[in-house]
């Protein structure tokens, strides 16, 4: 596709487009047909004789025979399945424990000269055997361009079909056994040297660069593998897991079975709360159970697919970059993302990025032309040096020795130069930005003298730009560069747009028109890429032969630069991220959080994954009725045409319904329906450019979703605003599963808000998404249970992240009772015996045992875990609570809310927005809480002093409930004292007031304590 072809936009008619020449269609994958060895992927073949090659005899377990080699040489000598020990086949090298096999029809002997009479002993076996099939002679000259052997043609054994007749006639050579001329067994016997090292692996005549043995085996392995924790680590945490579950069904059993008579609602308030807490421990700690890690072998994924010589057979990506306001995501930081996107470890040809700019902003549009123009010169210069990372903001702001591994003589003359041209970008950017704060009374004019077509953001047409392409965007050393595309769906009034799930699933649309590769990686405009083979991390789940097919995403793990040191609001989501995803990647996959994934598109398109094949019935024979035998289904043998002509007219109705189908399913567009056909990708070869620009345009039409499945079925899911949880439930409710990738250099990296309101914010609008999805049709809680393709830990997970933001109710009511029970001189529980105190200690005791086990399996630190401790109560006392409120309101009166984009933009001033103060009602319910248990605890305290020493030991179960809550809630009540430990004032009056109010019902009303009227019989007696 033609690169700075012009701006293309549509219009109410679609029909005024420009004509882009020169596109290139993406290659698709080399389709493997034939049956798979089940440990390295490539085809079993067959075996000199023509028949499928079998390694063991006891189980039949698919392995090649590289493989089968690579076992009995360097491995455990024994089949994977059945762990029977390999028999020595023909051809075949003796190992260590063949010696008691009695054939020696070995590697050795069949080269040594025999006496006459062994050999006359041969050649009568020979004659009978008629002919000898060792492979193909020396005079193949036609076959000597085959592929080595890590194409899938491996040690001597040919698949069946895999290169057709004049293949497989060549590999029929007749031998005759009958005495023949010095010349002529010389000529036999170097053609027989040449058959042995053909079964070894060695397709072709010998060369002198032959591949090494050590890469062909190499190249054979799987391209990851799963990394179980350690038994040592996992099993301790499982039986303290059991053992926690156990004390907390006491702990319960006891607390139900002894109230507290004279502060009845106080107890009966803290059951339903406790109750609660342990039915949501429940849900977050079994998807714990089976936590994984994994590796990647990325030498190995080049062995495979990148052979020197041959075309690069790597699977085309598309990358998905969103944003919307460049006020609030500033477009250089949306620039850094791009140029990272440009400069990765990809190859070129098999690389677009798309930029959808939901808000049609010329500053957007203006701000990645000039990226595009500095890429040029950004992407050889990273390549060329192996920089990491590759977007320039935080490669030049690096404080390391940037000289380390560099041989390159003029690095540091073009890194100066490189560092220069970056900050005159930065100026030319900053100068975009400047202008555009203050838009002109007629809109905005492009250079050419034309209106922007964007001018008024809710009413516009669909905008296309091609800035870098496969035909003129080339870098400055005249090397290809990835495609680079800025997209604008059209917005019309009266229009439901779906935010960001909208602007995704148009991007799926003219992506599949443009480009169509197999797989997607979707990013948020403020996460860069900060490992440059990231994409190749994905391709080795992705392309796996085996499991490859069934895997919808790859995630990645959230990494955020520009944090507190101390980490005070818990940004990080570490404890999420390295505990709670891990276990879940051991159950059916990690849940889509809404950026740094990579994507396979048939997975979005609705499609189920590939069903194994399934092995057939076993039915009953006449004569055991326990054991069974295969029958085959036959049909009558006079019906066998009718059954054929029937099976015809039913295959043609049945296309004609599908067509019919498709275009309900994904839409009126012929070009995009075919491209949804297309599994391994690329666009038809019928297609020309100006066809595939118009029909583009219009599949990011505003009316093109009506009556289809779009958000319902197929890509990502409306009705929430966290689409992303959505969206990956629907995926695992079809039986795909996902892959938690981890590599140990961060693949992305963001920016998080580190401002205590902005932090309140993201979180209340993340619960949200969840409350509105446990009221949807969608709720893990009743969907998916048809197929039973989810899995119960794995829907335990999704109801987890549904129903969480309800902790808030009983969070809100145990964070205060504290104070009640200080200020009424009452307690939730009544006085404990010793035996009844173990229970509390037991319970405590597995509570930190259960966290330290975690811990040392997940590798996260303890400062972080605490983190995410405190700031599960400040969030679940503010946001959380916020999120229910407007989730019920929606619900019940139909009141919706509307979507905050958090900003993305960074203070000059280290950690500046750390301190800085933003006023919300979501710092209320927190301070209030944080007042009254300080004044409980100071009543508590001169209550105590005044009724002298009996008081305090009732006192200090009071205490430590109250200062768990204050100790909590500390991160918070520092982000209200700010830089200059100043509360605001308004904050401090709204709290104060609350709490006083709250206060004085409380006296009034006391609902809390027993009423009792008269004496005390039992301390005065019946005649007091």
């Amino acid at each position: 596709m033609e690169a700075n072809a012009g701006l293309v936009a549509g219009s109410h008619n679609r029909n005024e487009l420009v004509v882009i020449h020169g596109h290139e269609e993406i290659k698709p994958l080399k389709n493997l047909d034939g049956q798979f060895c089940e440990i390295c992927g490539d085809q079993i073949g067959v075996t000199v004789e023509g028949d499928l090659f079998v390694a063991c005899d006891e189980c039949g377990f698919p392995v090649c025979r590289p493989c089968y080699e690579y076992e009995r040489r360097e491995g455990t000598q024994n089949c994977p399945q059945c762990k029977t020990r390999y028999k020595r086949l023909r051809g075949s090298a003796r190992v260590p424990g063949d010696e008691d096999e009695e054939d020696v029809d070995d590697i050795e002997h069949e080269f040594n000269i025999e006496d006459e009479q062994e050999r006359t002993k041969h050649l009568t076996e020979a004659m009978l055997h008629g002919k000898m099939t060792y492979g193909r002679g020396h005079d193949d000259e036609e076959n000597s361009q085959f592929p080595p052997v890590i194409t899938g043609i491996v040690s001597g054994e040919f698949p069946a079909g895999a290169y057709g007749d004049q293949t497989a006639s060549s590999l029929h050579k007749r031998i005759h056994p009958y005495p023949v001329s010095e010349a002529e067994k010389e000529a036999g016997w170097k053609d027989r040297m040449d058959d042995w090292k053909l079964q070894q692996g060695n397709l072709g005549p010998e060369q002198e660069d032959d591949i090494d043995a050590s890469m062909v085996d190499e190249a054979r392995q799987p391209l990851s593998r799963k990394v179980p924790i350690a038994s040592s680590k996992i099993n301790p945490y499982r039986m303290i897991i059991v053992a926690r579950l156990v004390i907390l069904a006491f702990f319960l059993r006891y607390r139900i079975l002894n109230p507290v008579h004279d502060a009845i609602g106080l107890w009966l308030t803290s059951i339903v709360c406790e109750i609660w807490f342990a039915f949501s421990w429940i849900l977050d700690q079994f998807p714990k159970w089976f936590p994984i890690d994994r590796e990647t072998y990325l030498d190995r994924l080049s062995l495979r697919y990148e052979r020197e010589g041959e075309p690069n057979m790597l699977a085309p990506v598309d990358v998905f970059v969103c944003t919307v306001d460049p006020m609030k995501e500033p477009p250089l930081v949306t620039a850094n993302t791009l140029l990272s996107i440009l400069a990765v470890d990809y190859p070129v040809e098999k690389l677009s990025c798309y930029l959808s700019d939901d808000g049609a902003s010329m500053c957007t549009f203006e701000a990645m032309s000039e990226t595009a123009e500095f890429a040029r010169k950004w992407v050889p210069f990273c390549k060329r040096h192996s920089i990491e990372p590759r977007a320039p903001e935080f490669y030049f702001s690096l404080k390391v020795d940037y000289l380390k591994d560099k041989v390159h003589p003029n690095f540091v003359k073009e890194r100066r130069a490189m560092k220069r041209e970056y900050e005159e970008f930065k100026v030319r950017v900053n100068a975009i930005v400047s202008k555009a704060q203050k838009v002109p009374a007629e809109g905005w004019i492009m250079q050419d003298g034309t209106p922007w077509p964007g001018n008024n953001t809710k009413d516009h047409p669909g905008m296309i730009q091609v800035f870098l392409g496969h035909s003129g965007g080339y870098d400055v050393e005249g090397n290809e560069l990835p495609r680079l595309v800025y997209v604008s769906r059209e917005k019309r009034p009266g229009f439901s747009h779906h935010k960001k799930a909208g602007a995704m699933n148009a991007m799926v649309r003219v992506s599949a028109v443009l480009t169509n590769a197999p797989f997607m990686l979707n990013l948020d405009c403020d996460h860069y890429i900060n490992n440059s083979k990231a994409v190749r991390e994905a391709m080795c789940f992705l392309m796996d032969i085996q499991t490859g097919k069934k895997i919808c995403y790859v995630q990645f793990p959230q990494r955020f630069d520009g944090i507190d040191r101390n980490d005070r609001y818990a940004n990080r989501n570490t404890v999420f991220f390295d505990i709670n995803m891990k276990g879940l990647d051991g159950i059916q996959g990690p849940v889509y959080v809404g950026t740094g994934c990579v994507f396979r598109r048939q997975a979005l398109y609705g499609y189920d994954p590939p069903k194994g094949p399934k092995r057939p019935k076993m039915v009953s024979c006449d004569c055991c009725p326990c054991f069974g035998r295969r029958k085959k289904k036959l049909a009558k043998p006079g019906a066998n045409g009718e059954v054929a002509s029937l099976e015809g007219v039913d295959d043609d109705k049945q296309l004609l319904m599908s067509h019919m189908n498709f275009e309900k399913k994904f839409g009126q567009s012929a070009i995009f329906v075919t491209s949804t056909l297309m599994e391994e990708g690329g666009v038809p070869p019928s297609s020309s450019p100006a066809a595939l620009l118009k029909e583009a345009i219009h599949v990011i039409s505003c009316g093109y979703e009506d009556k289809t499945e779009w958000g319902t079925e197929l890509g990502w899911i409306y009705g929430s605003i966290t689409e992303d949880i959505l969206t990956g439930f629907k995926m695992h409710c079809r039986g795909w599963r996902s892959i938690y990738c981890m590599p140990k250099r961060p693949a992305f990296k963001g920016s998080a808000p580190i401002n205590l309101s902005d932090r309140l914010n993201q979180v209340l609008r993340w619960a949200l998404g969840s409350v509105e999805i446990f009221f949807s049709r969608h709720s893990p809680l009743l969907y998916g249970y048809k197929d039973g393709n989810l899995k119960w830990l794995e829907r335990f997970a999704y109801v987890n992240t549904t129903v969480y933001p309800f902790t808030s109710l009983p969070l809100l009511a145990y964070c205060t009772l504290p104070a009640i029970c200080l200020l009424t001189d009452k307690f939730i529980m009544p006085e404990i015996s010793t035996f009844a105190s173990l229970f509390f200690i037991a319970l405590f005791l597995s509570i930190f045992t259960t966290g330290i086990l975690e811990l040392r399996w997940s590798g996260v630190s303890i400062e972080e875990w605490w983190r995410n401790e405190q700031f599960w109560v400040i969030g679940g006392v503010s946001a959380h609570l916020f999120a229910v409120v407007q989730g019920l309101l929606k619900v019940l009166a139909g009141i919706d809310t509307n979507f905050t984009v958090t900003s993305k933009a960074t203070d000059d001033d280290d950690f500046g927005e750390l301190y800085a103060f933003k006023w919300t009602t979501l710092l209320i319910p927190p301070t209030t809480i944080l007042i009254i248990n300080l004044v409980g605890v100071v009543a508590g305290v001169s209550d105590a002093i005044n009724n002298g020493y009996q008081s305090w030991g009732p006192l200090f179960g009071k205490l430590f409930f109250a200062f768990w809550v204050i100790v909590h809630l500390y991160p918070f009540l520092k982000g209200l004292m700010g830089r200059q430990n100043r509360t605001p004032t308004i904050v401090v009056i709204w709290s104060v007031l609350l709490a006083s109010i709250f206060s004085l019902l409380w006296v009034r009303i006391d609902p809390f304590v027993m009423k009792t009227k008269g004496p005390d019989t039992k301390k005065c007696g019946i005649n007091c």
